[in-house]
Order: structure tokens, then sequence, then C-alpha cells
């Protein structure tokens, strides 16, 4: 969905119109849920991307320009490190046992063939189990910039940090990513196996 407008839909919002802040809700839903499923997983990435849009609108007062997108994403970020450490003083499942227990809906390719589909799913989750390995800040990084292709001022302005740790979460992340990988290299499907 494509906004005309973003900064009027903003500013009616900040109005108290609500029809315009649901506008936003329509435009962002997706990237707000997608980062809180890769960062949480299935089980609370619902909860927590209604949470970050309930948080957006009551603190629509505070924002006073910029990036939208990188602002409301940052409070996605926030929500997620608050369910992360939330989890950590109740320590129930772990994320990697509702992976294996296939709690995400994955959703086959009407193009793919079943070969295709079945070493797609077993990539997409080899990486999903990778992201989940990283520590959170890096996992963060990772997933604004090369699954939400937010550009490091975008960054900086969602993680409030500087350009440098910006930089330094994605490189450490990534090759975190890369031994995560090529430790499993075997268990990827031939063509994305990586060369040592």
């Amino acid at each position: 969905m494509v906004i005309a407008d973003e900064a009027q839909l903003v500013r009616s919002s900040q109005r108290g119109d609500l029809d315009a802040f649901n506008t936003l809700v329509q435009v962002y839903q997706r990237q707000v849920y997608n980062l809180c499923l890769r960062m949480l997983g299935s089980a609370a990435a619902e909860d927590t991307a209604q949470e970050t849009f309930i948080t957006a609108y009551r603190r629509l007062s505070s924002f006073r320009g910029g990036n939208f997108r990188a602002w409301l994403l940052r409070i996605a970020a926030n929500a997620c490190c608050d369910e992360l450490r939330h989890r950590r003083s109740r320590p129930a499942a772990s994320l990697e046992a509702a992976l294996e227990a296939g709690s995400r809906a994955d959703v086959p390719s009407p193009l793919a063939n079943p070969e295709e589909e079945a070493l797609r799913q077993e990539l997409a989750r080899h990486l999903q189990q990778g992201l989940v390995a990283l520590p959170a800040e890096q996992r963060l990084a990772i997933i604004l910039r090369d699954i939400h292709g937010l550009s490091y001022e975008e960054l900086t302005e969602a993680l409030g940090c500087s350009l440098g740790t910006v930089k330094s979460r994605i490189a450490r992340g990534r090759a975190r990513m890369r031994e995560y990988l090529m430790a499993r290299r075997e268990l990827l499907p031939h063509e994305f196996r990586l060369k040592q």
C-alpha cells in the first residue's frame, strides 16, 4: 500500500482522526508483525504487534516529525526487547522448541514443485534458527536492515544508537549468521551451501 501523504496522515492522527491512524496501521502492520515474528516467534508476535500500534497511538503527540516508519519500528523493537526480558524472568518454553514444534505457518508456494518447496522451507527454517541464535540487538539490526531494508539513517533512528554501533551490530550479526550456516552447510540445499 502506498501512502499519498504520510505526514498529513500523521498530523490528522495526532488531532484524533482514527481513520487516518488506521490507514497508517494498514500500511505498516505487515512490517511491524514481521519484525515481531522474527524477533519473538509466532507465539507472541501478534500480541506484540498489536501492543506496538496501541503504544504508537498513545504516543502520537510525542512524534515530532522525521521518519514515521523508523519511529514506529523503534516502538516495535522496544516492545520485542521488553517481551524478551519478560521471558528471561519467567522462562517457559524456548523459542527454538516453538520453531521445531512447527508453530510457524508455512504456506507453500503455488509455483514451486514439492521438492523445491521442501528445500525452500528447510532453508527458511535454518535461517530463522540462525537469527534466533543471535543476541537480540544483532538480530534486530539484521532484521531491520536485511529483511525490512531500512537505510542506515533509518536504523540509527529506529535503534536509537550511533551509526558506528548500527554498522557494528550488523557486521557482527552477519558474521555469526555466516558461522552458524557454515557449521550446518550440509543441511542446507546444495545451491545455498557456502564455500569455505
